[in-house]
C-alpha cells in the first residue's frame, strides 16, 4: 500500500496479473465438492430451459396444425414442468453456493487479519488506518458475489451458449450461422473498453479508500473536532471526498451501463436478420417453417441473455481484480520482524540488557540513533530522558523487537534478541505507555488479556497492588462490567491502573514504562507507584518520563539527544555535572 493520507489516492505497486484471480481460485478450491454440486445442478437446470423452444415448435409445426387437443395439453403441461423444474434446481444451487461463498470470503477475511497481526509497526506508521479497515471489509465484500455465485455462472452461461448453439445448429444451420455473426461486433466493443473499466474501478477503489480513511479518523477524533469546533470544516472534507467517490462511481457505471445497450442492440438485429432471412426462405423450396424461424427466435434471445450475463459477469470481474489487486497486496506486504529460521527459544530472563553499536532510522538515510551502546544489569532501573523526538521511545521499542535494526547487536542475557522467537521474547516483557489501549468487553478480560490463565483471585490480587480493586468494586457488575471500546467510560488514571494492573498480572522480568503516569493526578500516581514498586523487585526496569518523582530514584539516568547518549549517571551525579539533565531538572523547579 502507497504511503499517503486520507486526501493522496493510493497507488498500487504492482501492475495487472491475472495470478490474481487464480490466487482467489485456490479459495474456490476448498470447496470444490459444493462448487461441484452447485454446477451439475445448474447444468440439469440449463439442459431443462432449453426444451421450451422445441416444444413450442412442436405445438406450432405438427400439434396445431393436426389439431390434437389432447398432445397440446401434454406439451403445455411439459412446458409448464420444465419451468417449475428450472427454478428449484436454481434455487437449490442458489442456496449451496451462497453458503460456500459466504465461507470463501471468510477464509479471505481470516487470512488477511491474520497477516496484519504480524505485520510490524512500521507498516502501521505510515498507513491512514481507515485505509486498512477497507481493504479488510469493504474490499473484500467486493468479491463475495463474484465467488458466490459469478463463478458458476461464469460456467454456466458458457456451457448455456454451447448447448443453445447445438440446438439451434440441429434446428437450423443457416439461422445459427446468422446468430452467431453478431459476435464478433460485441467482442470487439468489449476489448475496446476493457483497459478504461479496470482504470474507472480502480480509481473507484482509490476514492472509497479515500472516504473511509477519514471517516475512521473523524470518528476517533471526534472529540477534538467539537473542542475546537471543527465541524463545519470537517463536514466540507468530508463532502468533498464524498463527491469525488461519486464521482468515480458513475464514471465506472457509465462504462458498466454501456454495455448491455450494445448487447440488446444486437440481440436487437440479429432477431430482425433472422426473420428476413427466414421468411425469405420459408416454405417447401427453402425448408423454412414458421416453427423453425419461431423457435429460433427464441433460442436466439436465450442466446443473447447469456452474453448480457457474460458481459456483466465481465464488469463484476473487472471490479473484483480491482480489489483482489489491494487485499493479496496487502497480504503480500512482508513481514518485516519475523523469527529467524531456526530461531531458538528465550530462555527465562534474568535481565541483563546490552545495546552493542546499534544504529537505527524509521526511514532509509534518516538515523534516529547511530552506534549506541550502553550495559544494563538485571535488576536495575533506568530511565531515558531528554528532547522530545531524541529517540527514547524508539530504545525501549527496540528492546522488545517492535521494530529491527540497522546494524549492531541487542542482547539479553547474552542472548540476541534476533535469533530468538518473538513470542518467547515478549512474553517476558511488560510495556505500559501513556495511552494504554482499552478494549472492549469487561474489565476481568482486559486485565487478562496478556495471560488467559490467570484466575479471578490473581486478577483481584494485581489490581489491589495498583489501588484499581477500590474503584472496579464499585461499579454495577464490578470485575464483570463491561466497558466499551478504549475505555471511554473510564477516567484516563483508571484506565491506567487496568492497564498496569495487566501488565503486573503478566508478572514480566523487564519493564518498559513509557510517560505511563504523565496524564494523571498524584492521587493516582501514587497507587501506580506502588503498583511500580511491586514491579520493580527483581525486575529490569526501562522508565520514559519526564516527572523527577518518576526517575529520580533510578539506578541510572540516561540523558538521549543527538542520536545517542550525552549524559549517563544517578540523579545526584548528574546534578553534580551541571549539564543538560541539570538544566531539564531545573526547567521543572
Amino acid at each position: 500500500m502507497a504511503r499517503n493520507k486520507y486526501d493522496i489516492d493510493e497507488a498500487l505497486e504492482t501492475p495487472f496479473d491475472i495470478k490474481h484471480f487464480k490466487r482467489a481460485l485456490k479459495y474456490v478450491a476448498k470447496y470444490k465438492k459444493q462448487v461441484a454440486i452447485a454446477l451439475i445442478i445448474s447444468i440439469f437446470a440449463a439442459v431443462v430451459s432449453l426444451l421450451g423452444p422445441f416444444i413450442t415448435q412442436r405445438a406450432l409445426d405438427v400439434t396445431i396444425p393436426e389439431g390434437n387437443r389432447k398432445e397440446l395439453v401434454i406439451l403445455a403441461l411439459l412446458l409448464l414442468l420444465t419451468i417449475a423444474a428450472n427454478v428449484v434446481l436454481s434455487t437449490m444451487r442458489s442456496r449451496i453456493m451462497t453458503k460456500a461463498g459466504q465461507d470463501m470470503i471468510c477464509d479471505i477475511r481470516r487470512d488477511l487479519f491474520a497477516h496484519l497481526q504480524e505485520l510490524s509497526f512500521d507498516y502501521y506508521d505510515s498507513r491512514p488506518h481507515g485505509k486498512i479497515l477497507n481493504r479488510v471489509i469493504n474490499y473484500v465484500n467486493s468479491v463475495s458475489d463474484l465467488l458466490t455465485n459469478g463463478i458458476i455462472n461464469f460456467v454456466l452461461e458458457i456451457l448455456n451458449l454451447i448447448f443453445i448453439a447445438i440446438f439451434m445448429f440441429i434446428l437450423s444451420p443457416r439461422l445459427a450461422l446468422v446468430v452467431l455473426a453478431g459476435l464478433p461486433i460485441f467482442a470487439a466493443f468489449m476489448f475496446a473498453i476493457k483497459t478504461a473499466q479496470r482504470r474507472a474501478w480502480q480509481r473507484v477503489s482509490n476514492k472509497s479508500s479515500n472516504l473511509n480513511a477519514y471517516l475512521h479518523e473523524g470518528l476517533v477524533g471526534v472529540r477534538v473536532t467539537q473542542s475546537f469546533n471543527r465541524e463545519e470544516e470537517n463536514n466540507g472534507i468530508f463532502r468533498r471526498l464524498s463527491n469525488d467517490h461519486r464521482s468515480a462511481w458513475m464514471k465506472a457505471i457509465y462504462l458498466n451501463s454501456a454495455v448491455w445497450p450494445v448487447s440488446d442492440n444486437i440481440s436487437v438485429w440479429v432477431t430482425a436478420a433472422i426473420y428476413a432471412v427466414g421468411l425469405l426462405a420459408i416454405g417447401p423450396a427453402g425448408g423454412m417453417t414458421v416453427g423453425t424461424i419461431a423457435a429460433m427466435t427464441g433460442y436466439s434471445g436465450r442466446f443473447w441473455q447469456p452474453i448480457m450475463n457474460l458481459s456483466n459477469l465481465y464488469n463484476t470481474f473487472v471490479n473484483t481484480i480491482a480489489s483482489l489487486e489491494r487485499i493479496f497486496e496487502t497480504m503480500d506486504e512482508p513481514v518485516k520482524v519475523t523469527d529467524k529460521e531456526n530461531a531458538a527459544s528465550m530462555p527465562k530472563i534474568k535481565g541483563d540488557v546490552s545495546f552493542e553499536n546499534v544504529t537505527f532510522s524509521y526511514e532509509e538515510g534518516v538515523h534516529i540513533l547511530e552506534n549506541l551502546s550502553f550495559d544494563v544489569k538485571a535488576g536495575q532501573s533506568i530511565a531515558l530522558v531528554g528532547p522530545t523526538g531524541a529517540g527514547k521511545t524508539t530504545i525501549v521499542s527496540l528492546i522488545s523487537r517492535f521494530y529491527d535494526i540497522e546494524s549492531g547487536c541487542i542482547k539479553i542475557d547474552g542472548n540476541d534478541i534476533s535469533s530468538v522467537t518473538l513470542k518467547s521474547l515478549r512474553s517476558q516483557m511488560g510495556i505500559m505507555l501513556q495511552d494504554s489501549f482499552i478494549f472492549s468487553g469487561t474489565v476481568k478480560d482486559n486485565i487478562r488479556y496478556g495471560r488467559l490463565d490467570a484466575t479471578d483471585d490473581e486478577i483481584k490480587a494485581a489490581c489491589k497492588i495498583v489501588g484499581a480493586d477500590e474503584f472496579i468494586s464499585h461499579m454495577e457488575k464490578g470485575y464483570d462490567t463491561v466497558i466499551n471500546e478504549r475505555g471511554s467510560s473510564l477516567s484516563q488514571g483508571q484506565k491506567q491502573m487496568i492497564a498496569f494492573a495487566r501488565t503486573i498480572l503478566a508478572d514480566p522480568k523487564i519493564l518498559v514504562l513509557d510517560e505511563a503516569t504523565s496524564s494523571i493526578d498524584a492521587k493516582t500516581e501514587r497507587y501506580i507507584q506502588q503498583g511500580i514498586n511491586h514491579l520493580l523487585k527483581g525486575c529490569t526496569s526501562f522508565i520514559v518520563a519526564h516527572r523527577l518523582s518518576t526517575i529520580r530514584s533510578c539506578d541510572k539516568i540516561i540523558y538521549i539527544s543527538e542520536k545517542g547518549i550525552t549524559e549517563a549517571g544517578t540523579h545526584e551525579e548528574l546534578m553534580v555535572k551541571k549539564g543538560l539533565y541539570y538544566n531539564l531538572c531545573m526547567a521543572q523547579a
